[in-house]
């Protein structure tokens, strides 16, 4: 994701001239709203306010659709000016991309806004952002990363048949939209975070290059989440089922495995590395932890995804937001110092989330929704002014 480091050649206002910027900052403050939403509205804070459907449909939809997507799609917008060697899109058009993406999220709140009219800003987002990756890559024949546009498809799909159950009062519809998102989304990190963690490491360790992947782990490890997504789409593993413990052990081994070949013990002084490294770990007790809620052992399934969703997910975006800002601002690789705080404070969001789920769930939910509202919160701080201000080094983006 290197940049030109060219002058910029349009005077576009700092926000606009990359997809990293919007989004990522968008991403953050959305983070820590709907986070604490959702944890008032559990705790019951918020007397008979309500968004559309209710605040568990609201918050099971909005955190893959809303805050994830957003995420991929700065991140995406942003790469693929690297990959292709053409510039990424900007200015009023990068703009009215993310007015779709917020605009939906504000219509999911905002009862009085048509229902047609919601579905089609929130089904508009992602192909457009696909269309115009797509695009980018068609044209220079980058084949490689094909399978991320595609992604972006079978997401959209997946929050289509999110919209259809919710309007059709559907509840376990909506979970079999929501649960084979979540898997997609982890195919995406599962192909992101296998590129860029090995090289990320040794790169900020000056070590040699990253070992070859072994080819067999590699397509284990792509291939278990988009089949997990769709088992997820056809109602299975949504409860209990024994059948599923075997391949999800298997996952966790080849994940794990993959994480052990990245390591180095250089990376716990470096938190713009052991963040990523500690995020793909979760990934690994998240497997885990659901093969045992499928062999029946006393623990919550619920429990089990959000070490996922937040460990994962959660840890991994904060972690790639933060170097990705700094490097394409023109900054040294070296986060404020605030920001191992926020590493740390959701990797806890997730162990709290999920440890105390069956002793104590209303616990559980709003001190994990502080964690995680303190780690997004520091870096919509400390990043803002860099998002909205010109690169360091004079340079375009």
């Amino acid at each position: 994701m290197a940049n030109t480091g060219q002058p910029d050649p349009k005077p576009t206002a700092p926000l606009w001239r990359l997809g990293f910027r919007p989004f990522f900052l968008g991403a953050a403050l959305f983070a820590v709203l709907a986070a604490g939403l959702w944890a008032a509205a559990y705790a019951g804070w918020l007397g008979g306010l309500a968004p559309r459907g209710s605040w568990l449909a609201w918050h099971m939809h909005e955190m893959p659709f809303g805050f994830v997507t957003a995420v991929i799609a700065g991140f995406l917008l942003t790469a693929v000016q690297a990959w292709t060697g053409s510039p990424g899109l900007r200015g009023r058009w990068l703009a009215a991309v993310f007015a779709l993406w917020l605009a939906a999220r504000v219509g999911w709140l905002w009862p009085g806004l048509p229902w047609p009219l919601l579905v089609a800003l929130e089904l508009a987002f992602l192909p457009a952002v696909a269309l115009r990756v797509g695009w980018q890559l068609w044209r220079v024949k980058q084949r490689r990363n094909y399978p991320l546009v595609a992604l972006l498809v079978l997401l959209t799909l997946a929050d289509a048949l999110a919209l259809g159950a919710l309007a059709a009062g559907d509840f376990e519809g909506l979970r079999r939209a929501v649960w084979a998102a979540l898997w997609l989304i982890g195919t995406v990190v599962t192909i992101v975070g296998g590129r860029v963690i090995p090289l990320f490491t040794e790169r900020g360790l000056h070590l040699p290059a990253p070992m070859a992947p072994h080819r067999w782990l590699e397509a284990l490890a792509h291939g278990g989440l988009p089949l997990l997504a769709a088992l997820a789409l056809a109602g299975v593993g949504l409860t209990p089922d024994w059948r599923l413990a075997p391949l999800l052990f298997l996952l966790a081994i080849s994940h794990g495995l993959r994480l052990a070949r990245w390591f180095r013990p250089g990376i716990l002084r470096v938190p713009l590395l052991w963040s990523l490294h500690l995020a793909y770990a979760w990934l690994v007790a998240a497997l885990l932890a659901l093969a045992a809620w499928h062999l029946g052992l006393p623990i919550q399934g619920r429990a089990a995804l959000h070490l996922f969703t937040i460990g994962t997910v959660g840890g991994l975006i904060l972690a790639m937001m933060a170097r990705v800002s700094l490097g394409h601002t023109g900054r040294a690789l070296q986060p404020p110092a605030l920001m191992p705080l926020a590493f740390g404070a959701v990797a806890l969001a997730a162990a709290v989330r999920a440890g105390l789920a069956g002793v104590a769930p209303r616990l559980a939910v709003v001190l994990s929704a502080a964690l995680w509202c303190l780690g997004f919160g520091l870096f919509a701080w400390c990043y803002a002014p860099m998002l909205s201000r010109p690169r360091v080094d004079g340079g375009a983006g």
